[in-house]
Order: structure tokens, then C-alpha cells, then sequence
């Protein structure tokens, strides 16, 4: 293995690890967006512009997931088959969440109501991360992909 192949290898994990911290960032600042004082109105609207970015980017990593690492790492790692299979199921609910979201949102929920939602979205996702990480930053670390990161996991 050549210096860059070992480099390219390693990256895998550190920018898996990288899109999942930018993308608690996003929902960090879209809990913040529906926040303080406000008026119900210009909160919800506010809601809606953060809430597109981030659910439209926690969808794009996990559709770039599906589509391209996780089938790399089942060829590579058979042994990962269950683990894959649980990652996809969260990738399911984290979905289901965000269409309840963005319904609630367009639906004009109150601004508690819009914050259940956004609780219940970031509680799965910081629990999937977290399994990710651990069940897969190991074997990313030896992973040969020649994939564009930003296709597989997401812009950073």
C-alpha cells in the first residue's frame, strides 16, 4: 500500500466523522432557528428555510450511504451484514421522522410541537451516529473506495 493509498484509506473515517459533526452543527442551529421570543409565525418560517438545509443534507448522507459505503463495506465485510441491515432500518426511521417534520412545519405546528420533532430527529440521529462510528470506524479506516467523498457521505 502506497503513502496516498493508506492516506485515501484512513480518510474514510475521519470524513465520516467530519460530516456528522457538521451535520449536528446544522441541527444545532435549525433548533436554534425555531427558538427564543419570536412570534410563532416567524419562527415556523424561520424553521422551514433551516429545517429544508439540514433534513435535505442528513438525506443526502444517508441516500449516499445506501447507495455506495454500505455496499462497499458488505463486499469487503461480510461480517457486517447485521450491523448494515440496523444502519438502514435507523436511515428508515430518521426518513419517516424528517416527513413528519417537514409536515409539521408546512402545516404550521406550534413552535413546541416543531421542537418534539426536531427532539425526536436529533435523539435517533445522535444514537445512529454514535453505532456508526463505532461499529464502522475501524474497518473505514482500512476501506478502498474510489468514490467521491462528497457523493458517499455528504458535502463538507
Amino acid at each position: 500500500m502506497t503513502d496516498r493509498d493508506a492516506a485515501r484509506a484512513v480518510a474514510w473515517a475521519v470524513e465520516l466523522r467530519a460530516v456528522h459533526a457538521k451535520l449536528r452543527e446544522a441541527l444545532r442551529v435549525t433548533r436554534e432557528s425555531g427558538g427564543g421570543g419570536e412570534p410563532a409565525e416567524a419562527a415556523t418560517r424561520d424553521l422551514l428555510l433551516f429545517c429544508h438545509g439540514f433534513c435535505a443534507a442528513l438525506t443526502g448522507h444517508h441516500e449516499g450511504e445506501d447507495r455506495v459505503l454500505f455496499p462497499a463495506l458488505a463486499a469487503a465485510h461480510p461480517e457486517l451484514q447485521g450491523s448494515l441491515a440496523a444502519l438502514r432500518r435507523d436511515h428508515s426511521m430518521i426518513a419517516h421522522l424528517i416527513g413528519a417534520l417537514d409536515a409539521a412545519v408546512r402545516a404550521e405546528a406550534s413552535p413546541e410541537d416543531l421542537r418534539r420533532h426536531l427532539d425526536g430527529v436529533a435523539a435517533i440521529m445522535e444514537s445512529h451516529f454514535r453505532y456508526e462510528e463505532r461499529v464502522l470506524g475501524a474497518v473505514l479506516e482500512t476501506l478502498r473506495l474510489d468514490a467521491d467523498p462528497a457523493r458517499v457521505l455528504g458535502p463538507l
